[in-house]
């Protein structure tokens, strides 16, 4: 063994812990604290740009970076913000186009930049934000969040006014629409919960879907559960708020 063999394999050796320091560093804070991960998973990427869980996880930073950027003033950051998280989801995808994790991020991306854009913009992006779901769930059958983005992708289409479906249908070549049901919704939505019982974005959306259904009693079990659960994500403020309005008005409906 040569000593040029052998200080190239401890310079490997080094790279390859502080590459598994910083991707578990960044796992460890992108629950909360979405930007600070971000730096760790773009520090590996500067060194390797092919690293797929880098690049899926800093697609998922910056999706969850992106999200709360509500007002007008800050809507040119949000798609900044949006657009760096897809090119980074297509990456992971190109590198590893049957892993689970890397087609959720993508899919995750396109859905929530879609409810950003108009009614084209939006069947645009409708097929192939479904065929990702459905990707996924072929590579892991329990991986929550695929079944999340399943299920809200029917409850989205079937949610839209009955204008905007039938001329999306009928003019505009959103024929994936037609896919859409309620059933497929509540079984995906459901199946979410049961996964993961304690992600308040699941039970929220699962909430929504009984509130629309006219399951008032169902949609209430699910709001009160979430009041009583843990922040576990940075979001998961905002969801505690929204599921105490909507359980507001459910309250004032006839019982």
């Amino acid at each position: 063994m040569t000593l040029t063999y052998v200080l190239l394999a401890v310079l490997a050796s080094a790279q390859s812990s502080a590459r598994d320091s910083l991707m578990a560093e960044g796992a460890r804070l992108a629950p909360k604290e979405p930007a600070a991960a971000l730096v760790r998973f773009e520090a590996v990427l500067a060194t390797d740009s092919s690293d797929v869980a880098a690049n899926w996880r800093a697609a998922i930073a910056l999706n969850d970076m992106a999200q709360p950027l509500r007002a007008a003033a800050l809507r040119a950051r949000r798609d900044s913000l949006y657009s760096r998280a897809e090119r980074d989801a297509r990456r992971a995808v190109r590198l590893a186009p049957n892993a689970a994790p890397a087609l959720f991020s993508l899919g995750l991306v396109l859905g929530n930049r879609a409810l950003t854009r108009g009614i084209k913009e939006r069947i645009r992006m409708a097929g192939e934000i479904r065929g990702l779901a459905l990707r996924a769930l072929a590579a892991d059958s329990a991986h929550d969040g695929a079944h999340h983005l399943l299920g809200r992708w029917n409850y989205e289409v079937l949610t839209l006014s009955g204008v905007e479906r039938f001329v999306a249908k009928n003019f505009l070549g959103g024929t994936v629409f037609r896919e859409a049901s309620w059933d497929e919704a509540r079984r995906h939505l459901e199946r979410a919960v049961a996964i993961d019982s304690t992600r308040i974005f699941h039970r929220l959306d699962l909430a929504r879907l009984y509130a629309a259904r006219e399951e008032p009693a169902a949609a209430r079990a699910q709001l009160e559960r979430i009041l009583r659960l843990p922040d576990r994500f940075a979001a998961d403020t905002s969801y505690r708020r929204e599921a105490a309005e909507l359980l507001a008005k459910l309250h004032k409906r006839p019982q």
